[in-house]
């Protein structure tokens, strides 16, 4: 297979080395005349400059790149992905990769610096916000939703079943569709809220009885931390992760607002437009953009244990839904595959909304991330998934699948 060309770099985030897999000679050109100085964090797993060349210069690691390259080609060619892709492990990123356009329209070329629609995988993002909170002693997860919300016409649920989808409430995206009258109109989380307490759409199971993966849930809880925190949903994320973890291409997009500097647009297949909806306004579910660099700062910081304390990390870890034998599971705010082998636990969430597919992926054994990130509609996203992890030595088991 045709192989890419290589460059090395030094990367602001982490201080680690990265490879990147460029398809034009003048990208390759315009990076090695960049020079920066690595910046330290401490939201890192705080390797030296030595153990992190080792990491990066080890057989293992050059067979990654090498096979990753490959994998793009005959997987992700840029004949049908548009996109990023990151892979790191212990934060050392191994390989990096920009392709296709942030519109198609425009013809601007995707960049490290495109922020993609991350859609589901903004639920974690979420679900670490209300823990966050639970921290700071503002909320209990066994609260009832009564407590926010007087009128709420669902008894039984409590914070906890919002956050690992067992509150059996009915999906937002079905019950409002034929109770939306101006459809250019973009939805608030009140307004849904609203129509729940009006029209009482039924709910799909007793609240606890089962795992139903619920939008609706999300939004509730992007509620709930406007409530605690006393302030919007947006400004709270961006001030407890996006700008103390220096995540400076993340944001919770606005609708009803211009699209940002490197916003990228989401695209059908076929490379056309697909527009925001009436759905875009409502915020917890998904609606966060993203880099894979700053994807990989989240990462990092998760793996720090500066972010939330260890006992807080493995109750957002713990699976809770067992009714089915299986290694697919859910904690709070995050999808599980559970292995008899406990230290093989893998920690991921993907995403689906309009035209964007997200994967991500963190491998709790050996600390490998794998990000891939796209604004142009490709269910191969996910199916690629697969051999990434075989390549990455993770390749036993059950598939998690799509979204």
């Amino acid at each position: 297979m045709k192989r890419f060309k290589a460059i090395v770099i030094t990367a602001v985030s982490t201080g680690s080395i990265i490879y990147a897999g460029c398809n034009s000679s003048s990208a390759h050109r315009n990076n090695e005349k960049k020079e920066v100085k690595p910046v330290s964090s401490i939201y890192t797993l705080g390797l030296s400059e030595a153990e992190q060349k080792a990491i990066f210069n080890s057989p293992r690691s050059r067979q990654i790149r090498q096979d990753a390259a490959e994998l793009m080609q005959a997987r992700l060619s840029p004949s049908v992905f548009s996109g990023g892709v990151l892979i790191a492990r212990k934060g050392v990123v191994l390989y990096e990769h920009y392709q296709g356009e942030e519109s198609h329209a425009t013809k601007a070329p995707v960049t490290d610096s495109s922020s993609f629609q991350l859609a589901s995988a903004s639920k974690p993002f979420t679900g670490m916000a209300v823990l966050t909170l639970l921290e700071k002693g503002k909320l209990s997860l066994e609260d009832p939703l009564q407590k926010y919300f007087p009128d709420f016409p669902y008894a039984g649920i409590n914070i906890r079943m919002l956050l690992n989808h067992r509150s059996g409430l009915p999906n937002y995206l079905y019950f409002c569709d034929s109770l939306i009258q101006d459809k250019s109109h973009f939805l608030t989380n009140d307004e849904v809220i609203r129509m729940m307490i009006e029209h009482k759409p039924p709910t799909q199971y007793p609240p606890d009885r089962r795992f139903n993966y619920c939008n609706t849930n999300y939004l509730l809880l992007a509620s709930i931390i406007e409530k605690v925190s006393g302030q919007k949903y947006t400004d709270y994320l961006q001030q407890t992760f996006f700008t103390p973890l220096g995540m400076i291409h993340t944001f919770v997009a606005d609708p009803s607002q211009p699209s940002r500097a490197h916003q990228t647009v989401s695209h059908l297949f076929n490379w056309r437009p697909e527009p925001d909806n009436s759905f875009d306004g409502v915020v917890g579910d998904k609606g966060i953009y993203s880099t894979v660099q700053d994807m990989l700062k989240w990462d990092q910081a998760i793996y720090s244990g500066k972010l939330l304390k260890p006992e807080t990390l493995q109750a957002a870890f713990t699976p809770y839904s067992n009714e089915k034998p299986g290694i697919k599971n859910y904690g709070l705010g995050w999808r599980l595959l559970v292995y008899p082998d406990s230290t093989n636990k893998i920690i991921y969430h993907n995403g689906w909304w309009h035209g964007n597919n997200s994967v991500f992926y963190r491998f709790i054994k050996d600390s490998t991330t794998l990000i891939i990130l796209g604004n142009r509609y490709n269910r191969g996203i996910y199916q690629s998934v697969k051999p990434f992890r075989e390549i990455l030595g993770h390749g036993d088991g059950e598939e998690a699948g799509d979204e």
